[in-house]
């Protein structure tokens, strides 16, 4: 299964005509993803039915946010709820020490119910992986983004692969970073995860390939 991480409209709906089977839905690449605005996601929705989960990020940098930022998350939360155009919602809090905020991500996930909420790759921030999936899984998040703590998916396979064991009968794991046509089928095949995640962006701007996408979705299906 293939999720495509999309920072504009017209990439989004590429990606799903290209064959992706989830649209991850952000706002500036430069930045890493942000939150996006509510009427890109109408606009998307009303050109495919394919699945949207929303990224709900206030700013990029850290993982580590104010009050005030968090409440912003939850406002935006039961926003994009209220529409009923969006399928789940992607986010991550982290401690100032870098562990998982378990209140205020346990406090996201109760007002996105009952839509599923995807843990990103802030986790690859923390220090002990396996203490961090039992939080998340405590939390009540459907699955996990991650390239196993790794810069990249390539580096981090083994680990992945070893949480794969481990949590796929109580979490989602989903693969990201640097994910290409080159490489999705030796990594799916490595860490045996069920999703893998990809920006298929292959030029200078942020712009989603169609060709990208379709080429790592028939690679998938033939897998």
């Amino acid at each position: 299964m293939l999720e495509i991480a999309c920072f504009n409209a017209a990439s989004a709906v590429t990606a799903a005509k290209a064959g992706a089977d989830r649209i991850e839905l952000c706002a500036d690449y430069a930045a890493g993803g942000v939150t996006p605005s509510l009427s890109t996601l109408h606009s998307i929705r009303k050109a495919t039915d394919k699945p949207i989960h929303v990224m709900i990020r206030p700013r990029g940098g850290d993982f580590t946010y104010s009050a005030a930022q968090c409440s912003q998350m939850k406002s935006n939360i039961d926003m994009f709820k209220e529409s009923s155009a969006v399928d789940g919602f992607v986010f991550g809090i982290l401690t100032a020490g870098n562990e998982i905020d378990q209140a205020r991500n346990r406090e996201l996930v109760e007002a996105a119910k009952p839509l599923p909420c995807t843990f990103h790759r802030a986790i690859d921030d923390v220090t002990d992986l396996d203490a961090a999936v039992e939080t998340i899984v405590d939390c009540g998040f459907a699955s996990i983004l991650t390239s196993g703590g790794a810069k990249n998916a390539w580096e981090g396979r083994a680990r992945v692969g070893e949480l794969q064991q481990k949590y796929s009968g109580r979490i989602s794991i989903i693969l990201g970073g640097g994910i290409r046509s080159t490489n999705v089928v030796d990594l799916k095949h490595e860490t045996g995860v069920q999703w893998v995640h990809s920006a298929a962006i292959t030029g200078p701007d942020e712009e989603v390939d169609s060709e990208e996408v379709g080429k790592m979705v028939e690679l998938l299906r033939n897998a």
